[in-house]
């Protein structure tokens, strides 16, 4: 069956530059077809800004590439070879049941890899049966759906389709396929495989690609990869203060989840907090809370530690100086990281200028929190909205000075509190994906065949600075019996 035509009226449109790198980075290999592909979540708004045809997307042409059963023209799929620490511990790894369809260049010139994520066995599957279940990839769809929602970068999911197959975890699940869109999926771990497998000229024309690909401007520079250590850095530090700032827990911080472009990606046991801990950990197999959300910016310099560490020989020829060069710019991840959280707790606070005294006031009203086991979205929310009552700190003496010493920082700015008022509501998200929602969503859709919870889910999330009243229901924390929660991953 020919349908080149078909998908070209789509809109795919491949360059596959990934692929002309040396093959010691990839094996070519072809997505499983699966048996009835149905699509059950499809992202139109991801398809319009790619200049794809939503309309072609969503007929059986569509449907057919996004189950793997059919290859776009153009598409050059590959399975990217890759390592990891994983917990700690360095292993061989690659894109076990992934498989690249290709890059695709949007009308505006911009590039995006497509893939496949649960499509098949590759020769990185360890073992592994390559397939996913439906539940975790609408889990990834809404928690991508979700973080781009409140401002955070991220990798998105273009579309899910159920394949009309069981797979088998603890007992026999639905099958599922959801189709990726990143800026690239050149992780930590590509450089580390690379370092430790590849020669030092393949190392090189991974970072030179890397360079050209995401950050071209730094491409003259006089040590280019140190400058490429440089903007990872950045980009890293920007990523995790988001992530403190909304209470989101990515789960599984290995370097093989950690992207290069700066894209939180591998949706796998993440969540958000509620009652404010920094040592939640929501992931079952997470036991000594290395992942844990206070943890996240030491995991972050601990992880591109090991990527300048991969970068060593392109530094320098003298390795004692190319160590003392990749220590002195990963020291800059500190101030980077601080910058970025305490901008952000000000703009949570109303607070437009800056003051020494901005960090203990805002880190008071943390260690308030966790003393009294408030809810860490909706404290600030209730701030923003003057709803002190809605916090559950109202009645303690502790947060009635933290209270008189915020307002009299407040008045000590030009601005007036309309404007704060303002500054907080762009700031403070009047809904995130709680665990029990998107538990809820994911019960009906999965067991029942019901989206129309998930559906009305992915709405409410779509503006959480919106502040609408129908968001007011999603805004409710979960009962205690909802507390125990854990997320899996693999599956």
């Amino acid at each position: 069956m020919d349908n080149t035509k078909e998908f070209n009226q789509i809109g795919w449109n491949f360059d596959n530059s990934y692929a002309r790198l040396p093959k010691k980075f990839f094996s070519y290999v072809e997505p499983e077809p699966v048996r009835s592909p149905m699509l059950v979540a499809f992202n139109k708004t991801l398809a319009n800004s790619l200049g794809l045809d939503m309309k072609k997307l969503e007929s059986d042409e569509g449907v057919l590439a996004f189950g793997g059963n059919e290859i776009p023209q153009g598409s050059e799929p590959l399975a990217q070879a890759y390592a990891g620490h994983q917990f700690g511990h360095f292993t061989m790894l690659g894109d076990g049941r992934a498989v690249l369809l290709g890059e695709h260049m949007t009308p505006s010139g911009e590039r995006y890899d497509i893939q496949l994520k649960g499509s098949g066995q590759t020769p990185y599957s360890r073992g592994g049966d390559g397939r996913a279940t439906l539940g975790p990839m609408l889990r990834e769809y809404i928690i991508s759906e979700a973080m781009y929602g409140l401002g955070i970068p991220t990798t998105l999911s273009l579309a899910v389709v159920t394949t009309g197959e069981a797979v088998m975890r603890e007992k026999p699940l639905p099958g599922a396929v959801l189709t990726r869109v990143a800026a690239s999926h050149i992780r930590v771990g590509t450089f580390q495989y690379m370092a430790n497998w590849g020669t030092e000229q393949e190392l090189r024309i991974l970072a030179d690609y890397t360079i050209k690909r995401h950050f071209p401007e730094v491409e003259k520079d006089e040590n280019p990869y140190l400058s490429l250590l440089g903007e990872v850095i950045k980009r890293q530090a920007t990523l995790i203060a988001k992530w403190q700032h909304v209470g989101f827990i990515h789960g599984v911080m290995n370097t093989d989840n950690m992207a290069i472009s700066g894209e939180t990606i591998d949706y796998g046991p993440c969540a958000f907090m509620d009652k404010y801990d920094p040592a939640t950990v929501f992931s079952s197999i997470d036991r000594k809370g290395r992942y844990a959300y206070g943890n996240q910016p030491g995991i972050a310099v601990w992880n591109l530690t090991r990527f300048a560490e991969s970068l060593l020989p392109l530094l320098d020829e003298n390795e004692d100086q190319a160590i003392e060069m990749a220590k002195d710019t990963l020291s800059t991840f500190s101030t980077l990281y601080h910058d970025n959280w305490i901008t952000g707790m000000r703009e949570k606070l109303g607070i437009y200028n800056k003051e020494e005294e901005d960090q203990t006031l805002a880190e008071s009203l943390l260690k308030l929190m966790e003393e009294y086991n408030a809810d860490y979205t909706n404290t600030f929310r209730g701030l923003t909205m003057n709803e002190l009552d809605s916090t559950g700190l109202l009645e303690k003496e502790a947060f009635k000075q933290w209270h008189k010493e915020w307002k009299e920082r407040l008045e000590r700015q030009q601005e007036n509190e309309k404007e704060s008022r303002q500054l907080m509501r762009n700031s403070n998200p009047a809904v995130i994906p709680r665990n029990h929602r998107v538990e809820e969503a994911l019960e009906a859709a999965v067991a029942k065949g019901d989206y129309s919870v998930m559906e009305g889910l992915l709405k409410v999330l779509s503006n959480p600075y919106a502040y609408s009243p129908e968001q007011e229901e999603y805004a409710k924390p979960p009962e205690p019996s909802d507390c125990l929660y854990q997320t899996f991953c693999g599956t």
